[in-house]
C-alpha cells in the first residue's frame, strides 16, 4: 500500500528525475518533479510537500554546493517546517553535512541504493507530518488561550483565602519547570489550574497537551504516550507519534494519574527519569523536553499507600503540590462564580442578563455542591435557559434536597444503590425508564462523592458513557 505523502524532487538531470519518480511512485501517493529550481516558490505555494529532495548543484561543472545552500535557505524561508533531503554526488558527503547544519534533514548520495532511498524518505515524511501536527497544535492552543482570556466561561475565580493560596502557588511555580501535582475532587477545576500554569510559564507559546489517563485502556497506554511504529501490534497500520513527543517543548498534563495501574506507573517513571521515549516497535530512544503536570481526585492517604501508588513516581511528580478546595469549603466564592456564569450564559444564549434573588443566593451558597464548580456551572446554565423571570429563584436551580431540608448536603450521602427507587405517586410503581436511569445515575454519583471513575464502574459504564448521561440529565 502506498504511503499517503506528497514528494517533490528538484534536479536538473532529467534521467535522475525520471528514475526517481518511477521508484517513488511505487511507495508514495504523489510524486512531483522539477528541473528548474526557480519554480520552487510557485510549487510551495500550490502544494504542501511532506518531503523535498533537492540537488546540491545545478548546471554543468558545478560541485561547490552553493546553489543547494541557496535554495535550501529559500525553501526554509518560505516554509520553516519543510523537510528537505539533499541529493549529492558520491564524494560530496561533506557538502551535504554542511547543508544539514543549515537545516536539511538528511542527504542521499548518488548513485543510490533504492531501499536506502525509500527508508530515508519514509523517515523524512514522518518527521514532516510530526512537525506540522505540532505547529497545528500550537496554533490551536494559542486560539484557545485567546478565547479563554476573552470570554470563556471556565476561569479560576474566587477571592477566598483557600483560592488566594492556590493562585499564589500558581504564580510562584508557573515560571519554573518544576513538576506540579494537583489534588482535588472532581469538578474543582484541576485542568484549569494546569492550563493557567502553562499560560504563565516560559513554555506558553508551545504545546499544552492534555491526556485523560482514566479514558485510556491499559493496552493502549504505551501506544498513546510513547507512540508506535507500523506493524508494532495488530491494528498498527501506520506510524504514530506519542503524546510525549507531540508535547515536546511544551506542557504535558496527565489527568487522573491516580487511576494508572502500578505496572504502568513503573513505565511512566522510567520514561520521565530518562527523558527519552522508545515508540513501540522501535529500537532507538527519542529525547523529549516537556514539563509534566499531573492531577488526581484520590486522597493523599491513597497516594501515600505504596500498594496503590509508587512512591518514587509520586516523589518525581509532586515537586510542587497544589490542593484545590471543594466548593463547599469556599462558599464565599459562590456568589462571584454564579454572577460570572449568569453573565456568560445570558450572552451565549441571547437572554436578558439575569440576577440572583436573595433567596436563590442563600440556597446556592448553603448547598454543598457535591459536583463542585462543574455542577454549579451546569445548574446556572440550565436556570439561565429555562427561567422566564429576571430574578433567578431557588426553584430554578432544582436543588430539591436543599429546598426540602436546607442544611449541608455533604452529610446526606446515598450509600446503597440497591435501595428501591421512590415512586412518583404513592401506591404506584414508577416504570418510566428515563426517570429510573436518572435516579440510578444520581445515586451512583452521590454514593461515590461524584468520583466519575468509581461511579461509572459501579454502574457498569465507561467514563464517557457516564459523562453523556450526566449531560443528558443536567448533572
Amino acid at each position: 500500500m502506498k504511503e499517503d505523502a506528497t514528494i517533490l524532487i528538484v534536479d536538473d538531470d532529467e534521467d535522475i528525475l525520471t528514475a526517481s519518480k518511477l521508484l517513488l511512485k511505487r511507495h508514495f501517493l504523489n510524486v512531483l518533479t522539477c528541473n528548474n529550481p526557480e519554480t520552487i516558490p510557485e510549487l510551495l505555494n500550490e502544494h504542501s510537500f511532506d518531503a523535498i529532495l533537492l540537488d546540491m548543484n545545478f548546471g554543468p561543472g558545478e560541485s561547490s554546493g552553493k546553489q543547494g545552500y541557496l535554495w535550501l535557505e529559500k525553501i526554509r524561508n518560505i516554509d520553516a517546517q519543510a523537510v528537505v533531503i539533499m541529493i549529492t554526488a558520491h564524494g560530496g558527503v561533506h557538502v551535504a553535512v554542511k547543508a544539514m547544519k543549515l537545516g536539511a534533514s538528511d542527504f542521499i548520495a548518488k548513485p543510490w541504493q533504492n531501499e536506502k532511498v525509500i527508508a530515508t524518505i519514509s523517515s523524512a515524511v514522518r518527521l514532516g507530518k510530526s512537525r506540522r501536527e505540532t505547529v497545528e497544535l500550537k496554533n490551536t492552543n494559542k486560539i484557545l488561550a485567546q478565547v479563554s482570556s476573552s470570554h470563556n466561561s471556565q476561569q479560576l475565580l474566587g477571592s477566598s483565602a483557600a483560592m488566594s493560596s492556590v493562585l499564589s502557588l500558581i504564580e510562584r511555580s508557573a515560571p519554573t519547570d518544576a513538576n506540579v501535582l494537583i489534588l482535588g475532587e472532581n469538578g474543582t477545576g484541576k485542568e484549569l489550574v494546569a492550563r493557567e500554569l502553562h499560560a504563565q510559564s516560559l513554555r506558553s507559546d508551545n504545546v499544552f497537551m492534555s491526556v485523560d489517563l482514566g479514558a485510556i485502556s491499559e493496552s493502549l497506554f504505551e501506544s498513546e504516550l510513547f507512540g508506535h511504529k507500523k506493524g508494532a501490534f495488530t491494528g498498527a497500520r501506520e506510524n504514530r507519534i506519542g503524546r510525549l513527543q507531540a508535547a515536546n517543548g511544551g506542557t504535558l498534563f496527565l489527568d487522573e494519574i491516580g487511576n494508572l495501574p502500578l505496572h504502568l506507573q513503573a513505565k511512566l517513571l522510567t520514561v520521565l527519569e530518562q527523558r527519552t521515549v522508545i515508540p513501540l516497535g522501535a529500537n532507538a530512544a527519542i529525547p523529549f523536553d516537556v514539563r509534566v503536570i499531573t492531577a488526581t481526585n484520590i486522597t493523599k492517604a491513597d497516594l501515600a499507600d505504596d500498594q496503590k501508588f509508587r512512591q518514587d513516581l509520586l516523589f518525581r511528580l509532586n515537586t510542587v503540590e497544589i490542593n484545590l478546595p471543594p466548593l463547599r469549603a469556599r462558599a464565599n466564592d459562590i456568589e462571584a462564580l454564579a454572577t460570572h456564569y449568569i453573565k456568560f450564559y445570558s450572552q451565549k444564549y441571547g437572554k436578558p442578563n439575569k440576577s440572583l434573588s436573595p433567596a436563590a443566593l442563600s440556597a446556592i451558597t448553603g448547598y454543598a455542591w457535591p459536583g463542585n464548580v462543574r455542577a454549579l456551572r451546569h445548574a446556572i446554565e440550565r436556570a439561565t435557559i429555562l427561567s422566564q423571570q429576571a430574578l433567578l429563584e431557588p426553584i430554578d436551580f432544582q436543588l430539591s434536597d436543599y429546598l426540602n431540608n436546607p442544611k449541608p448536603l455533604q452529610n446526606q450521602a446515598t450509600n446503597n444503590l440497591s435501595a428501591p427507587l421512590p415512586p412518583e405517586n404513592k401506591g404506584d410503581i414508577d416504570l418510566n425508564l428515563a426517570r429510573l436511569e436518572k435516579n440510578t445515575v444520581e445515586q451512583a454519583l452521590k454514593k461515590h462523592n461524584y468520583n466519575i471513575s468509581h461511579a461509572a464502574k459501579d454502574l457498569g459504564l465507561t467514563r464517557a458513557a457516564l459523562y453523556r448521561r450526566m449531560e443528558k440529565y443536567d448533572f
